[in-house]
């Protein structure tokens, strides 16, 4: 009875082994597949980590770019309200010119009709100026 004791512990511990083993193998095939999902996810995550960085150092060009747009705006702006004040003052002085050749005209009229008056007064003709 011994050598049959023996012989099923023997079996027994067969079986045992034979079910270990293709668990062994099962699990070495789930930590394969483990082992792809994660350097598939390592992948995205850096490509996603490039393109982020490119993002960001689009997104600072701009930036600058646009704070420059509104440094050269800012100024064209001033120089705009500079000009404009300018053309405002010598519209001014366009004006007042006007308004004064318009007083000596009427002053030189009147003088020249003074002066015919005079020349009338005085019989001789009026010479033409």
């Amino acid at each position: 009875m011994e050598e049959s004791l023996k012989s099923r512990v023997i079996l027994i511990l067969g079986i045992v082994t034979v079910i270990f083993f293709l668990f062994a193998v099962g699990s070495c095939g789930s930590a394969g597949k483990m082992k792809s999902a994660r350097d598939k996810e390592m992948t995205i995550r850096l490509d996603l980590e490039e393109k982020m960085s490119k993002y960001n150092q689009d997104k600072a060009r701009v930036e600058e770019k646009m704070k420059s747009a509104v440094s050269v705006l800012e100024e064209e702006k001033t120089a705009h309200q500079a000009t404009k004040k300018t053309l405002l003052q010598e519209q001014l002085v366009n004006q007042s010119l006007k308004e004064e050749i318009l007083k000596v005209t009427k002053l030189k009229e009147a003088m020249e009709d003074d002066l015919k008056k005079c020349l009338a007064g005085s019989g001789k003709k009026p010479r033409k100026l």
